[in-house]
């Protein structure tokens, strides 16, 4: 009897009841719930969604938002992304609105390797349901041009192009921990003597390499952000869907959507992923509104 008592309790300590996928916590690391988060995702002017892009946990949860706020807005919901760059608009709009095929979005748009495991299911539900989808991204080309050259370079572009990204001159604030810590990192890096992959300018100093690395990062916050306010209208919720790194410690998107409209009421969502999602450590606390944490070894997508 003692020893199936011990067995018993033996057992209890090494498994746990269930294996959940993700949990969710607020900002002060308190756990929450989905409901919640819908509901304080509804009242929110924007809500900026960032998450690991080979993440399906991530992208199953961006799935459920949408449908759960287009029940909860009935119809005044707007989407967005970053995997849609704004020279991409026309071709986005055309098959959401059911104009074209999936085959000829293919075609006419520079889609990311995982968009039919992780971006299409919700852009097809925005084609059933008639919500509007707003390219947001900067196209990649003059993300580019500024690691290179530096924002200086987008005087160069003609009138067209450069309706396609955020109003210039551009404000890019260095000091900002995230874009700070990207050039900390990339310094590092030319310091190492690793390339940086996005340069092709061997004569310039490591640190003005790393400098405009973050730059091209700015003019994707700044841009997301200008197109996210051109496309929302009083009354609605714009949900975008971005990678972490543009929205967590409210900064990137989230600053320049501040400095435009300072009360705008923007609800943020950071993933990490954890060894225990039952203990995310202090690192994790103010991240966003609400934090979902996955384990680490969750399959990816790619």
């Amino acid at each position: 009897m003692r020893l199936t008592l011990l067995l018993l309790c033996l057992l209890a300590f090494s498994f746990r009841p269930d294996k959940p996928a993700y949990r969710l916590y607020t900002s002060a690391l308190k756990t929450t719930t989905y409901p919640k988060l819908v509901r304080q995702a509804a009242e929110a002017d924007v809500v900026l969604f960032g998450e690991l892009h080979n993440n399906p946990i991530c992208h199953w949860l961006e799935l459920q938002l949408t449908k759960d706020l287009q029940a909860t807005k009935k119809g005044n919901l707007v989407l967005g992304a970053e995997m849609f760059e704004t020279d991409n608009q026309t071709a986005l709009s055309d098959y959401v609105q059911a104009k074209t095929t999936a085959k000829e979005l293919a075609t006419q748009a520079r889609l990311w390797p995982n968009f039919t495991t992780d971006y299409k299911p919700i852009t097809d539900f925005a084609r059933e349901q008639h919500i509007p989808f707003v390219a947001t991204n900067v196209p990649r080309v003059y993300a580019r041009l500024v690691s290179r050259q530096g924002l200086s370079a987008l005087d160069t572009l003609s009138a067209d192009a450069k309706h396609q990204l955020a109003p210039l001159p551009l404000t890019v604030d260095l000091t900002l921990p995230g874009y700070k810590a990207m050039i900390d990192m990339m310094g590092n890096a030319s310091h190492s003597s690793v390339t940086n992959p996005q340069s092709t300018t061997s004569s310039k100093a490591p640190s003005d390499m790393a400098a405009n690395f973050a730059r091209a990062q700015a003019i994707k916050d700044a841009t997301m952000a200008y197109f996210i306010l051109q496309n929302r209208k009083a009354g609605q919720t714009f949900l975008h869907f971005n990678g972490d790194y543009h929205s967590k410690n409210f900064e990137g998107i989230v600053w320049y959507l501040r400095q435009q409209q300072p009360d705008l009421k923007i609800l943020t969502i950071s993933s990490v992923e954890l060894l225990d999602i039952e203990k995310p450590g202090s690192e994790n606390r103010d991240l966003a509104d609400f934090l979902i944490t996955i384990p680490v070894d969750m399959t990816k997508t790619y």
